[in-house]
C-alpha cells in the first residue's frame, strides 16, 4: 500500500459517493430545504476586535435534521462565528436569526433560550458536582418548600441518558469521566435544555476511534429527530462520514457553501488555503549522523516495560500505537517529567538522572507536550514571556528580565516560524490553536536543542497549519536535529518518520523502516497482530 499524499483516512464509516448523494438527497427532502425556514441563519455578520478583522460579512445557514460542517484553517474566524452564536460576542454589523426572526444575544444566557447549545473540545462540567447536577445546573426541578428535588433531578438524567442510548450513572461526579463521557453529559444538558441548534467545536479531538463512533451515533440520532446540528473539524473523514453540506472560511470571509457530496478533500484544501496543497508530509530525505539519544530496557510498573530505542542525527522516529499504548508515558519519562523504575537514558552517549527535566534540558532535550494549554504553555502570560521562558536565567541581566532583550529573542523565532499575532505583548491565550502550537515549538527551538521530542505535533490544528509544522520539522531534520514524534494520525507517521517504533499496551511490537512501513503493518503491530501474507 502506498504512502498518503493527502490528509485522508479511510475511515470505518467512510460513505461511498452514492451514498453521499442519496443521503444529501434525502436531507433535503427531509427539511425541505427549498422552501422551509432555515433553523438558524448568519447574515452578512462582521467582528473585528481592535484593528483585527476576525470576520467578514459572512452568510450561511442551518437545517433541522441536517449536519452542516464549518471549515476553515485556524485564523479562519470559525471561533468567533461560534462565539457570536452563543452569545459571548455581538456582531459588529449584520444579523442572526432564529427560526426566522432575527436575534440579538445580550449573553449566554440569550443563546441557550433560542435553543442554541455550544458543546466544545474541553468539556466545562463542574468536577465535584454529580453528572444530574451538571445536566440541571442553572435549571434544576424544585419542590413544594423551593428545595432542589433530586429525585426528578436523577429521573430527568436517566430519561436523558436512555434517549440518547449510553449507560451512564446520573449520580456520580462528574469528576474522573472521560473526554467522550463528559461530552455526552454536555450533550445530555443540551437537551434537557430542549436546544434545536447543537454546535460542536472540535469534539473529536481528544477521543478514540470507538468513542468518536459513539458520538456520532448520538448526533446523527439528534439529526435524525430534527435538531440542526453544526459541526467543526480538521479532520476530513469525520466531516465526510457526518456531513451533508459544508460551508468553508479563509481568512475570516466566506469562500463557499456546498454539498459534501459534490467537494473531494482536494477541492477543500484548495478553497480553504487559497492554493494547492500538493505536499502534506514534504519529507526531505537525510543521511543520518552519529546516534544522539539511546532508550535502553525502560520500564514503569504498569505503565511501560522493556522499552528500547534510539534515534540519530537527522532522523525522525515516530512512535505509534493505539490509544493507551503508552507511548506519551515512554517521552515524559524519558524527559524527566515521570519516572521510571529501572533502564537507561543517554544523550550522546552521556547518561541522564531519571525524574530530572533539568538534567534532560542541560543535554539538549527539548519536549512539546501533547496537551499545549495545560503543560506547554501559561495562558496568561504574553507571547515573548512564554517563548522566553526555558532561557530566562540566561536572558537577565543581575537577576532582571528586561522586556527589550525578552522581545528581541521571541521576535526572531515568531519570526521564523511565521506565526500570526498582534503583538508579543498579547496574552498567549489570545492566539489561535495553530499558532500557539507555533509558540510551544518557538519556546524550545530557541534553546538550540540537539533532540526535539513532539507529542502530538498537528492535533487541533488546520490542514495549512500542519504541511507548516511538517515542513519545520523535515527541515530540522535536515539541519542535524534529531526528532522523536508521537502521533495517532497514521498518515502522518507514514508521511514524515524515517523509523517507526510501535508500541502496544507498554511494550515495542515492532521496529519498521520508512520502506517497510504501511497502514497495515502499524495497524497489525497495534493490534499485536502478525502482518498478514
Amino acid at each position: 500500500m502506498g504512502r498518503p499524499q493527502q490528509p485522508t483516512e479511510h475511515a470505518p464509516n467512510q460513505l461511498t459517493q452514492a451514498e453521499h448523494n442519496e443521503r444529501a438527497a434525502g436531507s433535503k427532502r427531509a427539511t425541505g430545504q427549498d422552501a422551509q425556514t432555515a433553523r438558524l441563519e448568519v447574515v452578512e455578520v462582521s467582528k473585528s476586535f481592535g484593528a483585527v478583522a476576525a470576520v467578514q460579512g459572512v452568510s450561511f445557514a442551518l437545517y433541522p435534521g441536517e449536519a452542516h460542517a464549518l471549515v476553515g484553517e485556524n485564523g479562519a474566524g470559525k471561533s468567533t462565528i461560534v462565539k457570536m452564536l452563543a452569545g459571548v460576542h455581538r456582531p459588529d454589523t449584520g444579523t442572526l436569526r432564529v427560526d426566522g426572526s432575527d436575534v440579538d444575544f445580550a449573553g449566554p444566557g440569550d443563546a441557550k433560550a433560542a435553543g442554541i447549545a455550544v458543546i466544545y473540545q474541553e468539556p466545562t462540567l463542574f468536577p465535584d458536582l454529580s453528572v444530574a447536577e451538571n445536566i440541571a445546573m442553572g435549571n434544576q426541578p424544585l419542590t413544594r418548600t423551593r428545595q432542589i428535588d433530586r429525585k426528578q433531578m436523577h429521573a430527568t438524567a436517566e430519561r436523558l441518558f436512555r434517549r440518547l442510548g449510553v449507560p451512564l450513572d446520573p449520580t456520580r461526579p462528574a469528576r474522573g469521566l472521560s473526554i467522550a463521557d463528559q461530552q455526552l453529559v454536555e450533550i445530555a444538558k443540551a437537551l434537557s435544555s430542549e436546544a434545536r441548534v447543537l454546535i460542536m467545536d472540535e469534539p473529536t479531538a481528544a477521543l478514540s476511534a470507538v468513542e468518536v463512533e459513539r458520538l456520532f451515533a448520538v448526533v446523527r440520532s439528534l439529526r435524525d429527530e430534527g435538531a440542526a446540528i453544526m459541526f467543526i473539524s480538521h479532520r476530513f473523514e469525520e466531516i465526510t462520514a457526518l456531513c451533508e453540506r459544508v460551508t468553508i472560511m479563509r481568512d475570516g470571509r466566506h469562500v463557499a457553501t456546498e454539498l459534501v457530496a459534490d467537494l473531494s478533500v482536494d477541492d477543500m484544501i484548495r478553497r480553504m488555503v487559497g492554493r494547492d496543497l500538493s505536499a502534506l508530509f514534504p519529507k526531505q530525505q537525510v543521511t543520518p549522523g552519529e546516534t544522539v539519544l539511546e532508550v535502553e530496557g525502560l520500564s514503569r510498573e504498569g505503565i511501560f516495560r522493556d522499552i528500547s530505542f534510539s534515534v540519530r542525527a537527522g532522523e525522525i522516529v515516530a512512535l505509534a500505537g493505539l490509544v493507551g499504548a503508552g507511548r506519551s508515558e515512554v517521552m515524559q519519562a524519558v524527559f524527566g517529567v515521570d519516572p521510571y523504575d529501572r533502564g537507561t537514558v543517554k544523550v550522546h552517549g552521556r547518561r541522564l538522572r531519571k525524574g530530572d527535566p533539568r538534567s534532560a534540558m542541560a543535554a539538549g532535550m527539548a519536549l512539546v507536550p501533547e496537551d499545549r494549554r495545560q503543560q506547554g504553555l501559561v495562558m496568561d502570560l504574553s507571547i515573548e514571556r512564554n517563548v522566553t521562558l526555558p532561557r530566562a536565567r540566561k536572558l537577565a541581566r543581575l537577576g532582571l528580565l528586561f522586556g527589550g532583550t525578552e522581545r528581541a529573542a521571541a521576535e526572531t523565532w515568531t519570526r521564523k516560524l511565521q506565526t500570526k499575532l498582534g503583538r508579543l505583548s498579547d496574552a498567549v491565550g489570545t492566539l489561535s490553536g495553530g499558532n500557539q502550537q507555533k509558540v510551544v515549538l518557538a519556546k524550545w527551538l530557541a534553546t538550540g536543542p540537539k533532540l526535539l521530542i513532539v507529542d502530538e505535533p498537528t492535533r487541533g490544528i488546520d490542514v495549512g497549519t500542519k504541511a507548516e509544522v511538517h515542513r519545520l520539522m523535515s527541515s530540522l531534520a535536515a539541519d542535524g536535529l534529531a526528532v522523536v514524534m508521537v502521533s495517532s494520525e497514521l498518515p502522518e507517521v507514514l508521511g514524515m518518520a524515517d523509523r517507526i517504533i510501535v508500541l502496544r499496551e507498554g511494550r515495542v511490537t515492532a521496529e519498521l523502516t520508512r520502506a517497510e512501513a504501511t497502514e497495515e503493518s502499524v495497524m497489525y503491530a497495534a493490534m499485536g497482530q502478525e502482518v498478514a501474507a
